[in-house]
């Protein structure tokens, strides 16, 4: 089935779009938003799905253009449409949401007579301060409460291998859980710390891994295996649960 592409559009009309760049794709499932990305390394073109809001993720080499972009899409709609269908309903940070912390669901309990920020008490997330900024508020708890664990976790692993990270950050990205740079400084996205424990230890313990070894080869995963005994399990998890922490926020 073809595609059509709609009038609506943001960015410029042009024939080589840039990174950031986005439009309204008709599909024979109903209108979808493609995000256009150009990467310096990629050799061909490629489509993926972003879990987080659903866009159609079109990445491009140098030199290709938007047509090739386009022409991969219309080949592939039945695939984007199935993707898009088997997404995880998004949950909304509002009062009465449930948010997941370390794998165990936790109610949002607003309170916007009160001050004290937010806190946890008794399995549930208590947020003060005015409606329109309980959203931020509760990811800015899960943010700090990310930074708190996987920073004494990732430091506790890196010693225990006699490494040291550069730094630790807290990222709000939706393609890895994890990244170890060339300088030694590691990563993680917040939404990390809504995963079980078993799976922050296995990501913490991956990317310490990476301070020694920059590769996937055999002597990474022996060093892998010595930080943490949850790999298969955790691996199992992400790629069964993980498109669902993707989706809160």
């Amino acid at each position: 089935m073809a595609a059509v592409l709609s009038v609506t559009r943001r960015g410029a009309e042009s024939p080589n779009p840039k990174t950031g760049e986005s439009e309204i794709v008709s599909l024979p499932s109903g209108d979808a938003r493609v995000e256009w990305r150009r990467h310096a390394r990629a050799r061909r073109v490629s489509l993926r799905i972003d879990p987080s809001d659903g866009a159609i993720v079109v990445t491009l080499p140098p030199r290709a253009s938007r047509r090739a972009g386009i022409a991969l899409l219309m080949g592939h709609v039945d695939w984007v449409a199935k993707r898009i269908a088997a997404l995880p309903a998004p949950v909304t940070l509002a009062d009465g949401a449930e948010v997941p912390i370390g794998g165990t669901p936790h109610v949002i309990r607003h309170h916007p007579d009160r001050r004290g920020g937010a806190w946890l008490e008794a399995g549930e997330l208590h947020v003060t301060g005015r409606p329109e900024f309980l959203p931020r508020r509760v990811q800015d708890f899960l943010r700090a409460e990310a930074g708190r664990r996987l920073s004494a976790l990732a430091r506790t692993k890196a010693a225990s291998a006699g490494l040291i990270p550069a730094r630790i950050t807290i990222k709000d990205t939706t393609s890895r859980w994890g990244s170890c740079a060339p300088d030694g400084a590691l990563a993680f996205t917040w939404r990390l710390v809504m995963a079980p424990d078993f799976v922050q230890d296995y990501v913490t313990a991956h990317e310490v891994a990476h301070l020694r070894h920059m590769n996937h080869g055999p002597a990474f995963w022996k060093l892998v295996a010595s930080l943490t005994a949850h790999t298969p399990c955790a691996m199992a998890w992400l790629r069964d649960e993980g498109p669902r922490l993707l989706r809160v926020g």
